[in-house]
């Protein structure tokens, strides 16, 4: 069987890959029954020449491979037909703009292997990079906070390194005494406790986040029960919650209130309460006046997250009181760092990173019979041009309706 690691075509340029060429060396010697082969690529952070100095053919044709490892979304027009693919297709929940790729590879016949399906029989997403978003979305959030204000100056991430680097930068700033809230407990909000932590800001629980102030910076980690509550009063569950969050309302006003800086880390469910509203942000005991939103999702549970900001622009203003646009420093306003493809920006190690879990727990289900069935799971699409029954949910969003 024949992998082949594609060269990314998105705009923009995308500088990540599955595989580093360490990673794919190990990979090769795990399981010498593969062959691994390297589309040549000039965006790519790891250049083609390191590919070939870990040992692998570099080609700019690779159609004879059996299995296609990208990052992005591949263009409708360079999808190989009757191939087995693994990238971000960004269509498993109904995305308008992605239909037609989702078509396309009915109609080719591909199999298709969204990254986000790969997941444990619970349903835990195996592979990702959210840690990494996770990472890049605090630091941001403290480099619009030194802008602002003009405490400090951190250079954006893209123009550094590696997370070392990155780090260094962090060691030069001095942080007032803020009061941060980082909502979730998965592997974004992980990333993100990772800057708070780097940065000796020190955790405090719910309770004394809730009632107290402080002379030094503090952050206080909320859960998904933290910030909501059952309506009818009795205690709330979190399964129970993931399974049918209707009986809930938001509970994050009380945070809202004392919170200076919040960073957005959690996973939004559908249907789930928004964690405050515009008429909420309106509210005098609102305080909240920086958010790095890392889930960014529109018009959503973060209010006041009206776009995606960008790579090259990633910083904006909300105006509680006219629900609009304005400077990131403009008198009043939230400013918002809202970028949705924060690991591009450390692309070394997200793809370092990346390339571990993918080895770990997606090479081996093809030379050992798919023990755990985690490709079965994963399975989109099939040879036949028809969905798997997991996503047959996908029918409607197919057909157009």
């Amino acid at each position: 069987m024949t992998f082949a690691i594609l060269k990314e075509r998105k705009n923009p340029p995308d500088r990540r890959v599955v595989f580093s060429p360490e990673k794919l060396k190990e990979a090769a010697t795990l399981f010498p029954e593969a062959q691994f082969i390297v589309e040549s690529s000039d965006i790519r952070v790891f250049t083609d020449g390191a590919y070939r100095d870990a040992g692998f053919e570099v080609k700019d044709d690779v159609t004879e491979a059996d299995v296609m490892l990208g990052v992005k979304e591949v263009p409708v027009a360079a999808l190989i037909p009757n191939k087995k693919y693994f990238y971000f297709s960004h269509t498993i929940k109904k995305q308008p703009y992605n239909r037609d790729l989702l078509l396309a590879m009915l109609e080719k016949n591909i199999e298709m292997y969204d990254h986000e399906t790969i997941v444990k029989q619970s349903g835990a997403r195996l592979i990702g990079f959210g840690r990494y978003a996770g990472l890049v979305g605090a630091y941001n959030g403290f480099r619009a906070l030194g802008i602002r204000d003009s405490l400090f100056n951190l250079p954006k991430v893209e123009s550094l390194a590696d997370l070392d680097a990155v780090k260094k930068e962090l060691d030069k700033i001095k942080l007032p005494a803020i009061k941060i809230i980082l909502t979730g407990t998965g592997k974004v909000a992980q990333g993100a406790k990772e800057i708070l932590d780097y940065l000796k800001i020190k955790q405090v629980s719910d309770a004394l986040y809730l009632t107290s102030q402080f002379t030094e910076p503090v952050y206080c980690m909320a859960d998904v029960m933290e910030y909501n509550k059952r309506k009818d009063g009795k205690v709330g569950e979190k399964h129970a919650f993931y399974k049918d969050p209707a009986p809930y309302e938001s509970n994050f006003m009380p945070y809202a209130s004392e919170t200076d800086f919040f960073i957005a880390g959690h996973f939004y469910g559908n249907n789930a309460p928004y964690l405050f509203t515009r008429a909420d942000a309106k509210q005098e005991n609102f305080r909240i006046r920086l958010i790095a939103d890392i889930s960014c999702d529109i018009d959503g549970p973060v209010a006041a997250t009206i776009k995606s900001s960008t790579i090259a622009d990633p910083f904006y203003g909300y105006d509680p009181q006219t629900e609009s646009e304005v400077a990131m420093d403009a008198p009043g306003a939230i400013t918002m760092m809202a970028v949705d493809n924060l690991p591009c920006e450390l692309p070394k190690d997200a793809s370092e990173g990346f390339g571990e879990m993918f080895l770990e727990n997606v090479i081996p289900a093809f030379f050992n019979n798919d023990d755990r069935g985690m490709l079965k799971r994963a399975r989109m699409t099939t040879k036949q041009g028809t969905l798997t029954e997991r996503f047959s949910y996908l029918l409607d969003y197919v057909a157009g309706e």
